[in-house]
């Protein structure tokens, strides 16, 4: 991922819409997702188009509506997700300016029976907190990509470990503490953090904590 490892970043303020425009950057392609930054400044929008694979918006700043050539129309606001329909062109506009971060999954795809497509959710309203306990929900995932949220109770964490692939955590809710080879970093809802291919980590959660993690396993 074209990220930058082991530092605590904001998609939303490093994305910043640039008056009158749209604007995309892609920060993975394989052959399994690919990942794409999007930037829609005040009254633009991105014309409807037809994609044959599940595509995850994940909103992290402003706000936007998608619509369908079919004449259905969702709203998006900051921390808001939705996957898609892959039978009808679909576009995104926004009035007030919007970031967004795009998620392609190619490959054949097993999503959790809690999304559906073209329901609007929050990601971080998907799971619980619950005492003592970390919980795990996956979300999406195909051979080369795994996309899961997971919620920590205050005192709970993972113990340092590595993984087999990039992975790019989405601060929902509350403040983790991120550590990575050797250095600590607190994460605040709405942050950002990228893991290299086995680098190590751990999660701590001093205070309740939500994230999501999208992990590529090519």
């Amino acid at each position: 991922m074209k990220e930058t490892a082991g530092k605590v970043f904001s998609i939303a303020q490093d994305r910043k819409p640039v008056p009158g425009c749209t604007t995309s950057v892609g920060v993975h392609d394989s052959d399994a997702l690919a990942v794409i930054h999007f930037s829609l400044a005040a009254d633009t929008d991105i014309s409807a188009e037809t994609h044959p694979d599940p595509k995850l918006l994940v909103v992290a700043a402003g706000s936007m509506e998608a619509y369908a050539t079919d004449g259905r129309t969702w709203q998006l606001s900051a921390g808001d997700g939705m996957v898609t329909p892959t039978d009808v062109p679909v576009g995104m506009r926004s009035e007030t300016g919007c970031v967004y971060t795009e998620v392609i999954m190619r490959k054949e795809t097993t999503m959790n029976n809690a999304i559906k497509a073209g329901d609007v959710f929050k990601l971080a309203d998907l799971l619980p907190y619950q005492e003592g306990t970390i919980v795990n929900m996956d979300v999406a995932h195909n051979s080369g990509m795994k996309l899961a949220l997971m919620s920590f109770d205050a005192g709970t964490g993972l113990s340092e470990h590595s993984a087999p692939g990039e992975a790019l955590i989405f601060a929902l809710d509350g403040e983790g503490v991120i550590g990575y080879e050797g250095e600590e970093h607190v994460i605040h809802a709405g942050e950002n953090f990228k893991f290299d291919k086995n680098g190590r980590h751990f999660v701590r959660a001093d205070k309740r904590f939500k994230m999501a993690l999208l992990l590529t396993l090519e």
